[in-house]
């Protein structure tokens, strides 16, 4: 198990790097799919979400694709949300779990199939910052509770509502997660719930995925870009629609 799960560490490091998300999009169905239950999955993924998260935005903040500005305050929102998300889980059966995500999943996918590229921040917009507040305290209690950093739902909003560049989104999207994965890490500790085990091969892994992730998405066309994206998210739709029906 465990070459197995440091495996899925690298490849999950990559996909968080390339995509900017935290990797729980996937990694939770893929933990799913070789027998972890739902709620273990959850834990190992917020493990490997801070690892890869922070790596990741500091490489980001490095080469000058991480620009912090308001994020700090969709951050902030983020870490309340992923605070509280972290004991929600505690009490929501499996099944509404996989219902959640589930419909998070399908919610992203649509919101990036119809949006346009944009290229540069001459259509970006902006809001006050008590709503950026809201949306990420809105974000980080769904996505921790999910086992998942948020930027599967902060992306697409970034790029189809407020029209950031698809490459400043996927930045911005993993910062998200450094806030939205500490948070959710320090209730679910208080509360017991990680399989720290297992969670820190896969996050310890995940760093050198991450490294090779950046370089791809440094070195990609943005409709290129888009284009994995969009296959990412109907590939974890699939693994988690097989594990739900058809286990």
């Amino acid at each position: 198990m465990f070459i197995e799960l440091f495996m899925v560490g690298i490849f999950i490091g990559s996909m968080s790097g390339f995509f900017g998300i935290g990797g729980g999009m996937m990694l939770v169905p893929i933990l799913l799919a070789i027998g972890f239950g739902i709620k273990d999955a959850i834990g190992i993924s917020i493990v490997q979400m801070v690892f890869s998260s922070v790596f990741g935005s500091y490489l980001n903040w490095k080469k000058g694709s991480l620009i912090v500005g308001e994020g700090i305050f969709v951050g902030i929102g983020g870490f309340v949300g992923g605070y509280l998300g972290g004991y929600v889980t505690h009490y929501v059966s499996d099944a509404v779990l996989q219902v959640l995500f589930l419909g998070i999943l399908i919610f992203a996918l649509l919101r990036l199939i119809f949006s346009k590229n944009h290229t540069d921040d001459s259509h970006t917009k902006t809001l006050n910052k008590g709503i950026l507040f809201a949306i990420g305290l809105i974000i980080g209690i769904f996505s921790i509770t999910l086992g998942i950093g948020g930027s599967i739902i902060l992306t697409p909003i970034l790029v189809g509502l407020l029209h950031y560049p698809l490459k400043k989104a996927i930045s911005a999207g993993l910062f998200f997660v450094v806030f939205s994965s500490v948070a959710g890490l320090v209730s679910r500790l208080m509360i017991g719930t990680i399989d720290f085990s297992n969670g820190l091969v896969v996050a310890v892994a995940s760093l050198v995925g991450v490294f090779i992730g950046i370089w791809m998405k440094d070195h990609v066309k943005t409709h290129h870009h888009k284009a994995a994206l969009v296959a990412l998210y109907l590939f974890s739709l699939l693994i988690l629609v097989k594990k739900m029906f058809f286990a």
